[in-house]
């Protein structure tokens, strides 16, 4: 019997998972600030090995100044910038870049680790060997989204930046319950519960109005339609189709604003009505019914968050802090869910 607790569950991978998971969110904060600052263009070349190191002297920062003065970017928006403007957005990029390559770091050494010595929980290898396959494609897909920026555009293609953070949060998500498997071990009684579906489909609502917000932060649409509860002082945006279907939904900053907005509303409806049923409910814990709770409680002051961040035209401060709130959420969103599974 304890042969067969130390192999369904293990603390100190759980703790490891739940590290990871930090220093993802850190990713996320980094990276929203180097959004946000419009640093994210500053490295123009992707070197996963060689790039670890940041320019070491005068010839070097020359050379790396020259290249950015050859985009879109320079060209059209910081023509003139100086070589000190130019260090400090390039110290916010490769800093993003650096933490990414200690977050595979901080997950590729431990992992080989607990695999030698057969700690990792057996049923949950190839899920930890899925989230580090997923961990080298969100380094792809950092520079697919980079690339976009560099020839014709003077930002990134703001659906690819909805991939980029939407894979970071896919991941963040997935960790978390990751570790709270390795911490409490497999379900010893799962009982059919409307509460399964209900629960995943408020962490995918959750997922998708990430999703959402990234086409907003891609666009800069937080910088139009700055009331509320009206846009421009209607309520739809004067300015809302694009060029097609697609512009419409991915490039309009009216539309994508918009519906940032009405799936806000939404997630608050979902949220307040997930506490209350839980509440009620005959099928959940104790540890269920909290969870709810603290998720549509953490929903409506990101709400709250949101209105002011728009309305203030998003402030570094907050727009980081909109973020770090979007991830709290998701993390109780799947706690939530998690904890419905054992009954």
């Amino acid at each position: 019997m304890t042969s067969f607790l130390r192999s369904d569950r293990s603390t100190p991978v759980a703790v490891w998972l739940f590290a990871v998971a930090a220093l993802v969110l850190a990713m996320v904060v980094v990276g929203g600030a180097t959004r946000l600052t419009d640093s994210g263009l500053s490295i123009t070349e992707w070197k996963p090995v060689t790039g670890v190191l940041p320019p070491m002297s005068d010839a070097d920062w020359q050379a790396e100044f020259a290249r950015y003065r050859e985009i879109p970017q320079y060209q059209q928006v910081n023509r003139g910038m100086s070589l000190a403007e130019f260090k400090t957005i390039y110290w916010w990029e490769w800093g993003h870049r650096l933490l990414g390559r200690i977050v595979g770091l901080a997950f590729a050494v431990p992992f080989a680790w607990f695999l030698i010595r057969r700690e990792i929980p057996r049923r949950l290898v190839w899920r930890c060997v899925v989230l580090f396959a997923l961990g080298g494609l969100q380094g792809a897909i950092g520079w697919w989204m980079v690339a976009s920026g560099l020839s014709e555009r003077v930002s990134v293609a703001p659906e690819r930046l909805m991939v980029h953070l939407g894979l970071a949060f896919v991941l963040f998500s997935a960790l978390i319950w990751t570790a709270l498997d390795a911490w409490a071990g497999a379900p010893r009684q799962t009982l059919p519960s409307p509460w399964t579906r209900r629960s995943l489909a408020l962490v995918g609502l959750v997922l998708f109005q990430i999703l959402l917000g990234a086409l907003v932060a891609g666009n800069d649409a937080g910088l139009v339609y700055t009331d509320w509860p009206l846009m421009g002082g209607g309520f739809f945006p004067a300015q809302y189709a694009g060029e097609g279907v697609w512009g419409t939904i991915a490039h309009s900053q009216g539309a994508v604003q918009l519906h940032h907005r009405l799936v806000g509303y939404l997630l608050v409806g979902v949220g307040v009505a997930a506490a209350v049923g839980a509440r009620r409910s005959r099928y959940l814990s104790g540890a269920a019914k909290g969870l709810a709770l603290a998720t549509a409680t953490a929903i409506g002051l990101q709400a709250a968050l949101g209105i002011a961040t728009l309305m203030l035209r998003v402030p570094i401060s907050l727009g980081v802090a909109h973020q770090v709130a979007a991830a709290l959420v998701l993390g109780l969103a799947t706690a939530f869910a998690w904890r419905v599974r054992r009954l």
